[in-house]
């Protein structure tokens, strides 16, 4: 049950990290990240910051998934961190002032929390 709950979170982790590399590659997504400021293209230093994003993300799976004793064992210390940005991350998307950001990030991400919490605790 653990390593499925992990490979939820991972999967359901793929979703954002498409869109921050999709708008670190000039899509006109910016409506779906930082409250809708950039309703078309990211500026080029907040292209910057949807890589960094991207591979936190990552990072963030990678101890999940490490957590549930799929993948390198030392990521697993950044398991609760990670949990807490999940946590973090939904609070904030669910009060964006963007209805787009809040209804496309707020589900997905409170399923990640779900997963997590799961792998956490069982």
């Amino acid at each position: 049950m653990t390593q499925t709950l992990a490979f939820a979170y991972a999967g359901l982790t793929a979703l954002p990290v498409l869109m921050h590399l999709a708008n670190a590659a000039g899509a006109p997504l910016g409506r779906l990240t930082v409250g809708g400021r950039f309703p078309g293209c990211l500026p080029p230093a907040w292209r910057v910051l949807a890589l960094v994003q991207a591979a936190l993300l990552c990072t963030m799976a990678g101890a999940v998934l490490a957590r549930a004793g799929i993948g390198p064992l030392p990521v697993a210390v950044l398991f609760w961190p990670a949990v807490v940005l999940t946590l973090l991350s939904l609070v904030a998307n669910a009060a964006s002032p963007s209805r787009p950001e809040r209804l496309l990030w707020t589900p997905v991400l409170f399923l990640m929390a779900a997963a997590a919490l799961g792998v956490g605790f069982l």
